[in-house]
């Protein structure tokens, strides 16, 4: 499945025309993200960029430019997030609903990698803890931080009115579908 991403309106952006999330399964079933920012990579900050020699569980990460998932539970109102810093750094969280309850979520740390050249910054992310076939029919979000001297601009599947707020239930755009997604992506 390929999704595009939209810039919040009240964010402008001048390093980037574009971002675009490809999601599918990596080996063994583990779900697998790909982020690729299109434009003029050179103006986003360097910031979070450098590859950390020991990638780690940060808070925090969406000061900076860095990429997000946020799932919906199965029932109910809780939902998870995680965050990747193209440095490698990471965070996973559960909620039990809108902003409440936000607890750190034990799981396997996330493999990225990091590629960046002329036009495009790309994160590639694999959740091991998290097979992609335990989504099937669960809503998600996708969303992404970029910083440029400019400030932050904020980019999700939709947005809802108001602030950027990638954890409102407007933002859980995507209900994945396994047979359309192993269509989309073969």
């Amino acid at each position: 499945m390929r999704r595009l991403l939209i810039r919040h309106p009240d964010t402008p952006c001048t390093a980037l025309e574009r971002i675009e999330v490809e999601l599918g399964a990596a080996e063994r079933g583990a779900l697998r993200l790909v982020y690729r920012m299109a434009g003029h990579p050179e103006r986003v900050v360097a910031r979070n960029l450098a590859p950390s020699e020991r990638p780690r569980r940060r808070d925090e990460l969406w000061r900076h430019t860095c990429c997000e998932l946020f799932v919906r539970d199965a029932a109910g109102d809780g939902y998870l997030e995680f965050n990747f810093a193209p440095c490698g750094d990471w965070a996973a969280y559960r909620f039990s609903g809108y902003r409440r309850g936000m607890t750190p979520l034990e799981t396997a740390a996330p493999e990225i990698a990091f590629e960046r050249s002329p036009t495009v910054l790309a994160l590639t992310v694999t959740l091991p803890d998290q097979p992609l076939a335990a989504l099937d029919g669960r809503r998600i979000g996708l969303a992404s931080v970029v910083e440029t001297p400019d400030g932050r601009s904020y980019w999700a599947l939709a947005h809802p009115p108001g602030r950027p707020d990638f954890h409102h239930a407007d933002a859980f755009a995507v209900t994945l579908a396994l047979a359309h997604t192993a269509a989309s992506t073969a």
